[in-house]
């Protein structure tokens, strides 16, 4: 075989139509092995001998798309040094753009002996773990174009790639739960017709399943335990693993993007599969442990602020050069639109606290790649000070936790919750207004993958994880959830009826609310995991979307109300610019608009203006907002003037039936395009007129929208 040289860079394995570079940092070992493994189980090395700042290299001519192979580190192996080198583990490249195969949990793939921890173990442990695969970067994207489309209009919908698609009655049983069916016309057909701009896809970078959870017969469903950032999930492939995921995911992205569709990858560079100290040795690890990882000061144990075992260093030159080169691969490559970072808190922590100032934010922010995209922060983590809703800095948005938690405490009849609600619903101007962001700084959501379903949060009053194995201990205690007087499934119709209205109030409350909207999957049909709220090792039919169609039970019936309900909301939200304004409200009337109210008023049931007494009741429960649709500050795309209706929006969160009055000097009349006490939330051009000063009755916990025409 031809050794060449090569190059340092780029790193990972680079096909050139000729031949593949491969290239390789790592400041512990002594020595690097490339080894290229056969079908037969055998495996040729090659010894890196050229070496450029830490990075070895090599180029072999004829070596082709598909090759698998891994590394061999020789070095120290000393954990009381953080040196954990082995060179019996063969270790995936940190590079792969693709991985092929799965692990097979044994004592092979770890670093030391389970009845001496202390000893170096020397089981070879290739048989055993995947492998790296050289990939052909080569792909007719044809004329894709990415939808670039503005937070102001943007729809979010979090999905995962299995869940969404395994129960599908529409797809041909081979492509469900892959990439292929994410291409698929019956679920893009679904998406388009929801009014979905944005598909936010739950991991899709090669994630490991954990040792614990295999021999307890479950998986890593949800897939937040990452060992390849450059790979697509070879288990989402419909046609193998050779670099046929990266194919098929890259169709994928054209397909969607194809139906102006974006694509945002929910990523998770805090942690790795590897564990702490007791954990495999997969490939970081054996590479450089000290350099990717935050180490204690006892150096054989790990740092973690992220509740897996460790944490990577967010001071390292090496682990910030990997994730910004990632981040710019499946940009630059794979054409996705832009990135949600799991437990984003933790990327900040350059040395122990949160910091707005860190290394990893000033690289963000200057990269001209990776600034452009939609960059949104799960702006919490587990360790010390993580919680850090509105403090990320301004190119960045955030998933609003406080948002969602305010509004589930409005709805279930908690106290005190009015004021808040108020600057929820407004885009939470005491969040991101201090430091010149908009209201479209915050990702607005009721649900999402961790938790209750939509269905689940009006059900149950608490988790029910008992499948999880871990005697219910697991997942979030305070959900912030109600029943609606009935634990779990009933067949009360009245408790039922209860249950539809509340779930019709969370969907018109969060499509109505300024910032950007984020809807879970399968929540637009009342998905149910019978009250699991932390599915993330429930790979089967309690975490799959159960869709209407087929289901032949009364879960079909409120599925597809609640889906006709969600598409209505949803369109009346895009029809509508003054339910997705780019600019705080004044609270005053608008220069230059000709209008003598003001852009917003908040009233009492009454019809009367609300004083600060009115907010501050404990027990008030109940709402008007005046949105006025002819006084929107912000100018169009070419400086012209925005105008649009002006709405009412009724809030009876109160457990009675109570009478709105109408405004007046409002507006004299007005059409209710909306009552949530109906199952069908009131069609088109079917709802009644009112005038101002006239009562509209709301039933309890139910909400109704007022149109008047501009």
């Amino acid at each position: 075989m031809q050794v060449w040289p090569g190059e340092a860079y780029p790193l990972g394995a680079t096909y050139d139509g000729a031949g593949t570079n491969f290239a390789v940092f790592t400041e512990a070992a002594n020595r690097v092995e490339l080894c290229l493994l056969h079908d037969d189980g055998s495996e040729t090395a090659v010894e890196l001998r050229e070496s450029d700042a830490f990075v070895r290299h090599a180029y072999l001519p004829g070596v082709m798309p598909g090759q698998r192979y891994g590394f061999r580190a020789h070095g120290p192996y000393a954990p009381e040094r953080g040196l954990r080198c082995n060179s019996s583990k063969l270790l995936l490249d940190p590079y792969a753009r693709a991985i092929s195969g799965s692990i097979h949990w044994g004592e092979e793939v770890y670093g030391y002996h389970f009845d001496s921890p202390d000893k170096r173990n020397d089981l070879d442990s290739a048989p055993h773990t995947m492998t790296s695969v050289v990939v052909n970067p080569y792909f007719d994207w044809g004329d894709d174009r990415r939808p670039r489309i503005g937070y102001h209009e943007t729809v979010i919908y979090e999905a995962h790639v299995k869940g969404l698609t395994m129960r599908h009655p529409g797809l041909p049983e081979e492509l469900r739960g892959t990439y292929a069916a994410l291409a698929h016309p019956a679920i893009i057909e679904h998406l388009v017709e929801l009014g979905v701009t944005t598909l936010e896809l739950m991991p899709v970078h090669q994630f490991v399943n954990d040792h614990r959870l295999v021999d307890m017969g479950l998986n890593n469903y949800w897939g937040y335990n990452t060992i390849g950032f450059f790979a697509p999930h070879n288990a989402y492939a419909s046609w193998g693993d050779r670099g046929q995921q990266v194919l098929e995911f890259k169709s994928a992205v054209r397909a969607l993007h194809e139906a102006g569709i974006e694509v945002i990858l929910d990523v998770v560079y805090n942690h790795t599969a590897e564990g702490n100290h007791l954990g495999p040795t997969l490939s970081f690890k054996g590479l450089d442990n000290p350099q990717y990882y935050r180490l204690t000061d006892d150096q054989r144990y790990y740092m973690d602020t992220t509740g897996t075992g460790n944490s990577l260093l967010m001071r390292s030159p090496h682990v910030l050069q990997l994730i910004m080169d990632s981040l710019r691969y499946w940009v630059t490559e794979m054409h996705v639109d832009g990135f949600r970072f799991d437990l984003a808190a933790t990327l900040a922590r350059q040395f122990h606290e949160v910091d707005r100032l860190s290394s990893f934010f000033d690289l963000v922010q200057q990269d001209p790649v990776v600034s452009q995209v939609k960059l949104i922060a799960e702006p919490w983590d587990v360790g010390e000070g993580g919680y850090q809703v509105g403090n990320f800095p301004p190119l960045w948005t955030e998933w609003n936790g406080k948002y969602r938690d305010t509004v589930r405490d409005l709805w279930r009849g908690e106290p005190r919750a009015l004021a808040e609600f108020a600057s929820r619903l407004t885009g939470s101007s005491d969040l991101y207004q201090d430091d010149g962001r908009r209201p479209l700084a915050s990702i607005n959501f009721v649900t999402c993958h961790d938790g209750f379903t939509l269905h689940d949060l009006v059900s149950y009053n608490d988790k029910h994880n008992e499948a999880n194995g871990e005697d219910n201990r697991d997942g979030e205690s305070h959900n912030r959830s109600w029943n609606c007087g009935t634990e779990g499934e009933t067949n009360d119709p009245a408790v039922r009826e209860l249950r539809a209205r509340q779930m019709r109030n969370f969907i018109a409350t969060l499509m109505l609310s300024q910032g950007v909207p984020m809807i879970s999957h399968g929540d637009e049909v009342a998905r149910t995991q019978r009250g699991n709220n932390n599915a993330y090792c429930q790979d089967s039919e309690l975490a799959w979307v159960r869709w209407p169609e087929g289901t032949g039970d009364g879960a079909a019936g409120l599925g597809a109300e609640l889906l006709a309900f969600t598409r209505a909301m949803v369109w009346l939200r895009k029809d509508h610019p003054v339910f997705r304004r780019r600019r705080f409200f004044h609270g005053r009337p608008v220069e230059g608009t000709h209008d003598e109210l003001s852009d917003i008023a908040w009233f009492t049931p009454e019809g009367k203006e609300m004083t600060q007494r009115d907010w501050d009741r404990a027990q008030a429960s109940a709402l008007t907002v005046f949105l006025n649709g002819n006084a929107i500050s912000e100018p169009g795309p070419r400086g012209e003037r925005i105008s649009d209706d002006s709405f009412l929006l009724m809030f009876n969160a109160s457990p009675k039936t109570l009478d709105f009055v109408v405004p007046v000097n409002h507006g004299r009349q007005w059409e209710v395009v909306v009552d949530t006490a109906r199952p069908d939330g009131v069609p088109p051009g079917t709802g009644a007129k009112v005038q101002a000063g006239d009562r509209l009755t709301l039933v309890d916990r139910s909400m109704a929208v007022l149109r008047r025409p501009v």
